[in-house]
């Protein structure tokens, strides 16, 4: 074999090993989208319950049965906008148990005048359990499926004056630092199986995962479970004879 062949060879078998090292160094990749995503939603939790205007009630999140946040909602473009932003979501069990978070996206469109691109960061508290079953059966259309209404403002306020728990979603939505509100009638909320597989395994769905059907909270969702974790703990209930 001649020096020129023996460097044909070479430079092909270089080349393969590196084909077969891509396929890591890409999963790799992705998977530390969803580390950000699971980081970025814990922040956002952390620093919305902690805003100068009080935050969000606690007595609101302890009633909670499910809490979906969903980092940096992108929304409108000249004249014609829409709503796309992707998070994560919890269900609290009948034992007051969270599940491990599950892996969502929000999309929807809205028509008006609207000039530019606008960020919101986005926190939605469930009271009710119909909601959650129909984002689980494929997805929930806020307004539609489930009512949404902007939530009350107040670490401290009362389920029993301020907090009158008709609507079955609260929303709060951040803008540069400060609550603001936002229009989410017609808002699709869906499962990121992609993620979701991803995460937790090949086999996995969003609504094995919020069942708690053989899923786990790992190192990737781990900012957001603290974040849950300090602001909405898990509750052990007792039978009582």
């Amino acid at each position: 074999m001649n020096k020129r062949n023996l460097f044909a060879y070479v430079l092909v078998f270089l080349f393969a090993m590196a084909c077969l090292n891509a396929g890591p160094l890409i999963a790799s990749e992705k998977g530390s989208k969803e580390t950000e995503r699971a980081q970025q939603a814990g922040t956002v939790l952390t620093e919305m319950m902690g805003m100068p205007e009080g935050g969000i009630p606690d007595e609101l999140m302890s009633r909670a049965k499910g809490i979906a946040v969903i980092p940096h909602v992108v929304k409108g473009a000249f004249g014609i906008g829409g709503r796309y932003g992707k998070g994560l979501m919890s269900q609290r069990d009948a034992s007051g148990r969270w599940s491990a978070p599950a892996f969502i996206e929000i999309g929807g469109g809205s028509f008006g005048l609207q000039l530019g691109v606008e960020a919101t960061d986005l926190v939605l508290v469930f009271t009710d359990g119909k909601g959650i079953q129909s984002l689980m059966d494929g997805k929930v259309t806020l307004g539609a499926d489930a009512t949404v209404a902007a939530g009350p403002v107040g670490r401290k306020a009362s389920a029993g004056t301020d907090i009158k728990l008709t609507s079955a979603i609260y929303s709060y939505s951040r803008s540069k630092g400060l609550f603001a509100g936002v229009s989410l009638d017609g808002a699709a909320v869906t499962m990121d199986d992609d993620a979701n597989r991803k995460v937790y395994g090949k086999d996995m769905t969003g609504k094995e995962i919020v069942s708690m059907r053989n899923a786990r909270p790992n190192r990737v969702v781990a900012p957001f479970v603290s974040a849950l974790e300090k602001y909405s703990p898990s509750r052990r209930t007792t039978s009582r004879n």
